[in-house]
């Protein structure tokens, strides 16, 4: 059973200009709870600047819903087509700027960051993330757009990147003396 108020609040966002996903996570006792995603679908609107205000306009809805404490987003990978990457980069900094003008933290992650902190591994497929984080978060069914699953993602690699098992003033050799049964 979910509960009713959160201790924070983390909106994930797979930022696209043709499909954007969000996920929104709820922490309560050091325990994580998916609260809600899902995806913008923009394919409707030819004009890049028309996507642009549609994305803030629903970000902006989003966090006026659920209030979130902090906003981690997918950082632009490295791609051939300058263009689309031009498009990513807006999209992104369009949520940026939805959440910054509310006060919100923003917090940037690698695909490869995101994909190592949920499966273990920076090369894992869509999939394989999807798939983790229905078995990390207990819901139902996987969606047919994984960006959704994407930006849970997100969200799931900031809490774990705040929340480290390991202090920041602890060395690995204290950690593993600290704890044997953890060594496989």
């Amino acid at each position: 059973m979910k509960p009713t108020s959160f201790d924070q609040i983390i909106l994930g966002i797979d930022p696209g200009t043709v499909v954007l996903g969000y996920g929104v996570l709820g922490i309560k006792d050091d325990k994580m709870y998916l609260i809600q995603f899902g995806v913008l679908k923009l394919g409707q609107w030819k004009d890049h600047y028309v996507r642009l205000q549609k994305i803030f306009d629903r970000i902006s809805l989003i966090i006026e819903e659920f209030k979130p404490h902090q906003m981690a987003l997918e950082a632009p990978f490295f791609g051939k087509n300058v263009q689309s990457m031009l498009k990513l980069g807006r999209a992104q900094g369009v949520c940026m700027a939805a959440a910054l003008s509310r006060g919100i933290m923003v917090e940037e992650y690698a695909p490869r960051k995101v994909k190592q902190a949920v499966t273990g591994k920076g090369t894992a497929s869509k999939e394989q993330v999807a798939s983790m984080l229905q078995s990390l978060l207990a819901f139902d069914e996987i969606p047919d757009l994984l960006d959704a699953t994407d930006a849970v993602g997100v969200a799931v690699c900031h809490y774990f990147q705040q929340n480290s098992l390991l202090p920041k003033s602890t060395s690995w050799s204290a950690f593993l003396e600290e704890n044997p049964d953890r060594i496989q």
